[in-house]
């Protein structure tokens, strides 16, 4: 299986997830005041997005990843791979 190896990317991903920790615990701190059902649903539906966005970051690096290290033996260059991994992406955002 692989790992994100990465730096730049590992850093960006906790980046985000550190933020939608930090919009969970506001979140739970809505709750516990009693905030209307409404501004609740509103903050969990960012929190939600978020992680989405999250989730295709790191798919799409990982694909990256892998991809970069299966054609290093053969003739594809990363820009043959961009339209590709656009494609990819487009097509992880549509199923979210």
């Amino acid at each position: 299986m692989a790992t994100l190896t990465d730096e730049g990317a590992r850093a960006e991903i906790l980046k985000r997830l550190k933020r939608a920790e930090g919009q969970l615990r506001g979140i739970q701190r809505m709750v516990e005041e009693g905030t209307p059902c409404q501004g609740v649903a509103q903050q969990l539906s960012a929190v939600r997005k978020a992680l989405d966005s999250t989730y295709v970051r790191m798919t799409m690096c990982l694909l990256e990843q892998e991809l970069s290290v299966r054609t290093q033996s053969k003739s594809a260059s990363a820009s043959d791979l961009a339209p590709l991994l656009a494609d990819v992406q487009k097509l992880l955002i549509r199923g979210i």
